[in-house]
């Protein structure tokens, strides 16, 4: 070759045989988000933890988290679950300006907080896009996808054996 590449834009300008500029506005151009809020200023997101399935609608507040109709301190009595569902807040830095309402089913109190904590960086996202970069790179806009596993025949448990007898 003539000409040496030193680096990945010149590699696709020299494919494509544009200007390397001109792909990444196209990207920035495409990656462009909007708000997605309903006639009452809500953003809705539905988040998943375990077995546990919370639906959740943020509209802008004073910071009033209600949980199946419960206040947070009545429905997560745990501290450390109300810190969970405050880490989302925290990490964007709009703690106190959001209301929150949430209706969830399923699991148990720690899955059901992962869960609404999941929900809750969604709509958050959705209803101001500038918070995402902040949210992805905590890692809560992704679904924890770790399950019970199932028991197995022949098993005390899902990989537990019965206990052993040589007599």
């Amino acid at each position: 070759m003539a000409e040496d590449i030193k680096s990945l834009d010149e590699l696709k300008s020299a494919v494509s045989g544009t200007e390397a500029d001109a792909p990444a506005a196209e990207v920035e151009a495409a990656v462009k988000r909007e708000a997605q809020r309903d006639d009452l200023g809500r953003s809705y997101a539905t988040g998943k933890r375990k077995d546990a399935v919370a639906r959740v609608w943020v509209k802008p507040g004073s910071g009033k988290v209600s949980v199946n109709g419960k206040d947070i301190n009545e429905y997560f009595a745990r501290p450390v679950l109300q810190m969970i569902l405050r880490q989302p807040f925290d990490v964007a830095g709009v703690a106190g300006q959001y209301d929150v309402q949430a209706t969830v089913k399923g699991g148990g109190l720690s899955g059901q907080a992962g869960a609404v904590k999941h929900g809750i960086s969604q709509a958050l996202q959705l209803h101001e896009p500038s918070l995402r970069p902040a949210l992805k790179a905590a890692g809560f806009l992704t679904r924890d996808s770790r399950v019970v596993e199932r028991k197995k025949y022949g098993r005390a448990k899902a990989r537990r054996s019965f206990q052993f007898s040589k007599r």
